[in-house]
């Protein structure tokens, strides 16, 4: 049995074995909330060793704090406001494979990404319990799981992020997902879920939180790990002597999760519907528009209102077809900035972060066409 099988995971495509990474075809993100079993899974180490007692999983929050915390999963179930929000996470490397030249890195296409309900407390209110010094300033992230080598010497992952993000309501410590005990290939028992920005500061088996008076300098952090140029580079171009920035925010993005990729319809179909799902990071999506001559007209999508802040917008568009034949259809989400997804992304970047051009769907209309 593989691994995916093992943990319920063999609709996914695999892009890597050690650590274990797999992307969702587009076709299978048709759910309002994406169900366990179809989404993602994105490792940067081994899987740590599993415990027997959930509840007694601890962590701590130390460092730029008045009062440093040492907590059971228990301790945070009993002693903080319970929230469930539904949001997307996302990986960012998410679009990875639509850069042109070739980016390193697994070649996500656009399924490094799902929206889950999620449900834990706000690390805001653990951090107010605490107790912020005027001196922190970022957080650093400690999970359990060795690095790809077994070495538990160095963290696998250890990214971090500015007080301000770590204070919003949505940034969450999660024990549940989709209303089930987090299952332990998402980072169960316990995880950070910080919306809106790269999957990565979402620490999958937490075990401590560090406050600083710094910048994060852990593994990911620093050099071309997910950071981006601060002017447009030549693609093909390695990154060096290169200002760069942190990626935070994702950009817009858009998917059609029916028809499938190269779908066929019967003889004399006239029209077809279209649906998908549409995000854009810390902004709303403003709008979702689909054309199936290449961006020479487009036809605006109709929007479901999202659950919550960081939910996705679901969205659907009856797009009617002039005759047999084959057909492209393009999916182009706009942002609430006025950022629309690009034909070609204009933003390559060495480790490909943030591609999100547009997504194209092939369908075809008839027999022998």
């Amino acid at each position: 049995m593989s691994e995916l099988e093992l943990f319920g995971k063999d609709r996914l495509t695999l892009l890597g074995e050690t650590p274990l990474v797999a992307e969702t075809p587009e076709s299978l993100l048709d759910d309002e909330t994406t169900p366990i079993a179809r989404f993602f899974i994105r490792n940067n180490g081994l899987l740590p060793q599993r415990i027997d007692d959930p509840e007694a999983w601890r962590f701590t929050i130390d460092g730029e704090v008045e009062r440093p915390l040492d907590l059971s999963l228990a301790d945070l179930k009993s002693g903080f406001p319970t929230k469930t929000f539904r949001m997307v996470l996302e990986c960012g490397g998410n679009g990875r494979a639509f850069f042109e030249p070739k980016a390193e890195g697994n070649a996500w296409t656009n399924g490094g990404a799902g929206c889950a309900e999620w449900t834990g407390v706000s690390l805001g209110d653990v951090l107010r319990e605490a107790g912020l010094k005027e001196t922190a300033r970022f957080t650093g992230h400690f999970g359990a799981d060795p690095d790809k080598n077994g070495s538990f010497e160095k963290q696998a992952m250890s990214r971090g992020m500015p007080i301000a993000k770590a204070l919003e309501d949505h940034t969450l410590l999660v024990w549940a997902m989709n209303g089930e005990p987090l299952p332990f290939i998402h980072g169960g028992p316990l995880r950070l879920i910080v919306p809106g920005w790269p999957g990565s500061l979402s620490q999958k088996w937490l075990t401590r939180i560090w406050l600083r008076d710094r910048e994060h300098d852990g593994p990911g952090m620093t050099g071309l790990s997910y950071r981006v140029p601060v002017r447009p580079i030549p693609p093909g171009s390695d990154g060096t002597n290169v200002e760069t920035r942190i990626l935070e925010s994702m950009p817009v993005r858009s998917i059609v999760t029916a028809p499938a990729d190269g779908s066929r319809c019967p003889a004399g179909t006239r029209s077809i519907i279209v649906r998908g799902a549409a995000w854009a990071g810390d902004d709303t999506v403003a709008r979702v528009d689909c054309s199936i001559d290449g961006g020479a007209t487009w036809m605006p999508a109709q929007m479901t209102p999202p659950r919550n802040r960081y939910d996705w917008v679901r969205w659907s568009a009856s797009i009617a077809l002039p005759g047999d034949g084959f057909y492209e259809i393009i999916a182009r989400a706009t942002d609430s900035q006025g950022r629309a997804q690009p034909f070609r992304a204009a933003n390559w970047n060495p480790n490909g972060y943030g591609c999100n051009v547009v997504h194209r769907v092939a369908v075809t209309v008839g027999e022998g066409s």
